[in-house]
C-alpha cells in the first residue's frame, strides 16, 4: 500500500472507530432493545478476545526479535492463527458490528460500516506483505484458515484436528 493511501485509511480509521466508541457511549441506553444489546455486548467480549489472544500467540510460537509482538521470524498457523489469518482486524470488525447493536445510534452504524470496511481491506495489505515474507508457505496457510471468519475457521480446525 501506498505511504500516502496508509495514512489516509489510517486517519479515517481513526476517526471511525474512535468517533464510534464516544458516541455510543453518549448514547448508551441500556433500556433499548435488551437482546439486541446483550449480543452486543457478547460480540464485544469476542472482539476482546480475537484482539488480545494474537499479542500471546505470537511472542509464544513466533521467534519474535525486537520488541514488537509483530515481528516474528516464523509463520504462525497455531493456536488463534488456526483459525483466523487476520485475528486483530477480525477484532476490529466484530467491534464495529457490537457497538451499533449495543448504542443502537443511527450515527455509530454509520461510522462501523466505514471502520469494517477499513478494517478487512487492510487484510489484502497484510496478506501482501506475508507474502513477501513468507512465500508458498504462506499462499499454502491462506489455503487452509479463512481470511476473518471464524466460524468457518472453527469448523476447519475442527476437521484438521480430527485427521
Amino acid at each position: 500500500m501506498s505511504s500516502r493511501k496508509m495514512i489516509i485509511y489510517a486517519i479515517v480509521l481513526t476517526i471511525a472507530a474512535v468517533g464510534q466508541i464516544v458516541v455510543a457511549f453518549l448514547f448508551y441506553n441500556p433500556e433499548d432493545n435488551v437482546p439486541l444489546i446483550n449480543i452486543g455486548w457478547g460480540m464485544l467480549l469476542l472482539s476482546g478476545i480475537f484482539g488480545w489472544l494474537p499479542i500471546f500467540t505470537f511472542r509464544r510460537k513466533g521467534s519474535v526479535k525486537g520488541r514488537g509482538y509483530i515481528r516474528t521470524t516464523v509463520l504462525v498457523d497455531s493456536g488463534v492463527y488456526g483459525i483466523v489469518r487476520h485475528p486483530q482486524y477480525l477484532a476490529g470488525v466484530l467491534m464495529s458490528i457490537a457497538l451499533p447493536m449495543i448504542s443502537q445510534h443511527w450515527l455509530v452504524v454509520v461510522l462501523g460500516l466505514v471502520a469494517a470496511v477499513i478494517y478487512y481491506l487492510n487484510t489484502y495489505d497484510e496478506e501482501k506483505g506475508s507474502i513477501e515474507k513468507f512465500g508458498k508457505e504462506y499462499e499454502q496457510y491462506m489455503k487452509r484458515v479463512p481470511r476473518i471468519n471464524f466460524v468457518l475457521g472453527i469448523i476447519r480446525s475442527m476437521r484438521r484436528s480430527r485427521k
